[in-house]
């Protein structure tokens, strides 16, 4: 299988939109639990390149199978701050792809000049955690009750990797 990381073109949007779908409809990984409107999701992805955001995604066999992002955060005084999304379709998985999107993403959010990069990862997410852990990311809290599906509460933990501490 041939695999690649890519930054985000327009060429990769409709099947970057499916892919997150696929993603979300799991319930397990993302806030949402489907993808906006295709027109919605395009729309944010054209912001993204706009903006000069750290965005890339995961080619298998030439087809996108995931991504990872690193978007600013809200307030001039968070400037230096970004927010790491990811996701892989299942089949996708264990692979070693995500560990080579985020240091892609990574490496293009410290290039930008952000210093802070900030996830949430759900508790019974232990695989994420790990590999966030491997990245480099720090656990810095518990948040209780923070995701809710089919009237299910899970946690979620706050995890934090600093330029300075990857040096």
């Amino acid at each position: 299988m041939n695999t690649r990381i890519l930054p985000l073109t327009e060429a990769h949007f409709e099947r970057l939109h499916q892919v997150l779908d696929e993603v979300a409809r799991e319930k397990r990984y993302l806030a949402m639990l489907q993808a906006p409107p295709r027109e919605q999701t395009v729309a944010f992805f054209r912001d993204s390149l706009r903006q000069g955001n750290p965005h890339v995604v995961a080619l298998l066999d030439d087809e996108v199978v995931g991504w990872c992002d690193v978007l600013p955060v809200f307030g001039e005084a968070r400037r230096h701050v970004g927010t790491l999304g990811i996701g892989l379709v299942r089949r996708a998985r264990h692979q070693g792809l995500g560990a080579a999107l985020m240091r892609a993403a990574i490496a293009a959010a410290w290039a930008k000049g952000l210093t802070r990069i900030e996830l949430t990862v759900r508790a019974d997410n232990p695989n994420a955690r790990a590999l966030y852990e491997r990245m480099g990311f720090a656990h810095e809290g518990l948040q209780r009750g923070a995701f809710r599906v089919d009237g299910q509460s899970v946690d979620s933990h706050a995890m934090a990797l600093l330029r300075d501490a990857t040096r």
